[in-house]
């Protein structure tokens, strides 16, 4: 069974978000209070004051014209992932992605996608490798598609959400989720850095 990427590095086990942070991050996201806007109007900020590049292309996604339904699910994702990966590491630990390797990223994406779509005998594609990578990431990225979907499943009066941009949006958050995990350094390359900058 292929399991690893053959395109794709493989994300460092020290880079691995966990569960309860993005459950915190939902919970916060999910008040709508003035407080809680201006605390997600400030993180926008932050996202885009220490990730510039890659907050340019996540806005470059978004500004697409997509339905309501995957804009509202692009906004929320990248947002409450950068915040798990910002609360998880800290910025002394999260290191701009440079626009280098968000496009050696994309392309090891677009690789993978190719490479899997070859070996159509193979179980898993790159929702599995990534998965495999970032579960807890993953799992809700999932959680939160299936559940815009399930709504035009129910033939709501959002059943005519656009599958095509969901998937634009989905694809623009596994970006998100691969780059920030190579952002991340271990423990050890912070303290050095700060013994460095103290000799």
């Amino acid at each position: 069974m292929w399991v690893r990427g053959a395109a794709i590095r493989p994300v460092p086990t020290f880079a691995v978000v966990g569960k309860s942070i993005l459950d915190s991050v939902e919970h916060e996201l999910a008040d709508d209070s003035a407080l809680a806007q201006g605390e997600l109007d400030r993180a926008f900020a932050r996202f885009e004051a220490t990730q510039p590049d890659l907050a340019d292309t996540i806005s470059h996604v978004l500004s697409k014209p997509l339905d309501e339904t995957a804009l509202a699910l692009g906004y929320f994702l990248s947002i409450a992932i950068w915040l798990a990966f910002e609360r998880t590491f800290g910025p002394s630990r999260l290191r701009a992605v440079s626009c280098d390797a968000l496009n050696a990223t994309d392309e090891a994406i677009r690789l993978e996608e190719e490479l899997r779509a070859a070996k159509g005998d193979e179980p898993l594609d790159l929702d599995d490798i990534v998965s495999v990578q970032q579960p807890n990431v993953l799992a809700f990225v999932h959680e939160h598609v299936e559940a815009a979907l399930d709504i035009r499943d129910a033939g709501g009066p959002e059943g005519d959400i656009d599958v095509d941009d969901v998937h634009s949006v989905y694809r623009a958050v596994v970006l998100l989720t691969l780059c920030l995990s190579h952002a991340v350094v271990p423990i050890d390359d912070t303290s050095r850095g700060s013994a460095e900058l103290i000799a």
